[in-house]
């Protein structure tokens, strides 16, 4: 895997974990005295907020893993756990915590200082066993071991060396933690004493590294590792815990996904032919609320980067101002999800001059909606309404049968080596992009394609985008896509079609592992790039299934098990 696709492949990972933080940060935000008043509930949430180390590891593991296994996540926990009570045990309390205290208070002071480490690590920690255990899993989960250790073999053996890393990354905490700690505190102190030049360089660079995805990235370094406030780490959840100074990574965004981008699509509205307004005005309504509302950007967004790239420049250029603009007005918001009405709402109390928001915010929707009408009519982009030909209806498919029109408008279920999803987009690996018919995809509610190479496609959907992939990896698996056997084809034997499959994995010294499921075999093979998909399409078989580049699910029928005996032959 090249540098990129394994980046933006971390960035959709770190998106699982993430996912998790609105239930928490409605469940805190709701038990407060000012509120609810009703502290369990509050207890409920802040727990989630105290273990999110835990959280990302095993969330980034479960979305770095092939299949998105559990086996990954637990591999993940017994790391993390292995390495934070490791290190704490390792980490020595400086004299002075311990100065002149009598020996049942020293011990508590011992203990105190332990735990604050571990708090302010927990978050590193957690991500780096989350990508270990992720690495270790599509490493070792198929390995095999001598007969007497057999149990101990496959999955079961990711979790143990899963722990065995996890030793090392405590020696590493444990031992190197002051130089570890002044690290941290130095790089955090480096970010906020680049002020308003930070904030700007933020802001901007958020919006143009959406189009790879890499975005994610980014935030969860500013969200979840800069600044410690009483042991919780980054802007995110210092917010949460109480700190006043908190949120400037996060209060800018509030007046561009709210006020700026609804304005933008009102503007694409008036721009559009009058006889086209309210056949588009549902789209860019929905749009339009979906910003508002959650703070989900992304359908607008591509709606306009590809048409005005320059646009889109100057877009991001205005959320870099945005962030200062907030920052110099003292006014501090937070969310758990992103910067949207829901979550203004729920954080308001929270926030620092939250009712800033409003006007600042009149000002971003003013300066879009008119940015954005005048650039549309004087180069006569083809938004929505103004394209010369019709936009295409969005296809009225039911929800079992939209997995199988997007697996027909991606060129088939082999041309599928991979289907993942973000927040708003679908990841995609194919065997050939020409495949892809991008007309049937704009049907079914694509706002935007991007095709970071030559064999990943990116699908823009908005926040259905995970709910999507659901039904097209169904529909995979079910066959509903395969090849039917034509009718009158010669039957093979089975010894004739085991060799004729392996011939197409580039030999039997190419396959891996040779695995029957009922009606299917599942294969492994060594290299992706020797497979031949023509070859095994010519076989008439009844389905084919390519999960991930190395892994392919062969439909053959009861004579599955038969058909699979005899690769094992070969």
């Amino acid at each position: 895997m090249t540098f990129l696709p394994a980046l933006q492949r971390l960035g959709r990972a770190l998106m699982l974990p993430i996912a998790v933080l609105p239930v928490a940060g409605l469940l805190l935000r709701l038990g407060q005295p000012d509120l609810l008043d009703i502290p369990f509930i509050a207890a409920s949430g802040a727990a989630v907020f105290g273990s999110i180390g835990v959280v990302f590891a095993v969330g980034i593991a479960i979305g770095l893993a092939r299949e998105n296994h559990g086996a990954a996540g637990l591999a993940a926990l017994v790391a993390y756990l292995v390495t934070t009570e490791g290190a704490k045990a390792l980490i020595q309390a400086p004299a002075e915590v311990t100065a002149q205290l009598p020996q049942q208070a020293h011990d508590l002071a011992i203990a105190a200082y332990r735990q604050a480490a571990a708090n302010k690590f927990g978050m590193p920690v957690g991500i780096l066993s989350g990508l270990i255990a992720g690495a270790l899993y599509n490493r070792f989960h198929d390995i095999k071991l001598p007969d007497y250790l057999a149990f101990f073999a496959g999955r079961r053996f990711v979790p143990i060396v899963a722990g065995l890393a996890g030793v090392i990354l405590a020696g590493v905490f444990g031992l190197g933690w002051p130089a570890l700690e002044r690290g941290m505190d130095e790089a955090s102190r480096a970010v906020v004493a680049s002020g308003e030049a930070g904030l700007f360089f933020y802001g901007a660079l958020n919006r143009v590294l959406i189009v790879t995805g890499l975005h994610h990235i980014l935030n969860n370094i500013a969200w979840f590792l800069i600044g410690d406030y009483g042991g919780a780490t980054g802007d995110l959840n210092r917010f949460f815990a109480g700190d006043p100074h908190a949120g400037a990574f996060m209060t800018g965004f509030f007046p561009v996904m709210m006020f700026g981008l609804p304005a933008a699509c009102l503007a694409m509205y008036h721009a559009a032919a009058p006889e086209r307004r309210k056949a588009v005005a549902g789209l860019l309504l929905s749009m339009a609320l979906t910003s508002f509302l959650t703070g989900v950007t992304e359908p607008i967004e591509f709606t306009f980067m590809f048409l005005a790239p320059l646009l889109y420049v100057v877009h991001a250029v205005l959320t870099g101002v945005a962030m200062v603009l907030m920052d110099l007005l003292g006014v501090k918001l937070g969310f758990t999800f992103s910067a949207g009405a829901i979550d203004y709402v729920l954080s308001y109390n929270l926030g620092t001059r939250p009712w800033m928001l409003l006007p600042v915010g009149a000002v971003f929707f003013a300066l879009y909606y008119g940015l954005f009408r005048v650039v549309i009519v004087a180069f006569n982009l083809p938004t929505p309404g103004r394209e010369a030909e019709p936009r295409a209806a969005i296809a009225p498919v039911g929800a079992g049968a939209r997995g199988e029109a997007f697996v027909r408008a991606l060129g088939g279920s082999a041309n599928l080596q991979l289907v993942d999803a973000c927040t708003t987009r679908l990841r995609l690996r194919l065997a050939e992009q020409q495949r892809v018919d991008e007309a049937a995809l704009k049907a079914l509610g694509a706002r935007g394609l991007v095709r970071p190479d030559s064999a990943t496609l990116q699908v823009v959907l908005g926040p259905i985008a995970d709910q999507v992939a659901s039904e097209i990896r169904a529909a995979m698996t079910a066959g509903a896509m395969s090849n039917s056997a034509e009718a009158g084809a010669p039957v093979l034997e089975d010894a004739q079609l085991a060799s004729a499959i392996v011939a197409a994995l580039g030999g039997a010294a190419n396959v891996r592992t040779v695995q029957t499921c009922s009606t299917r075999i599942r294969l492994d093979v060594l290299n992706a790039e020797r497979i031949s998909m023509s070859a095994l399409e010519a076989l008439k078989l009844r389905g084919l299934v390519r999960p991930e580049q190395h892994i392919l699910h062969v439909l053959i029928g009861p004579r599955a098990s038969a058909v699979a005996a005899s690769m094992a032959a070969l």
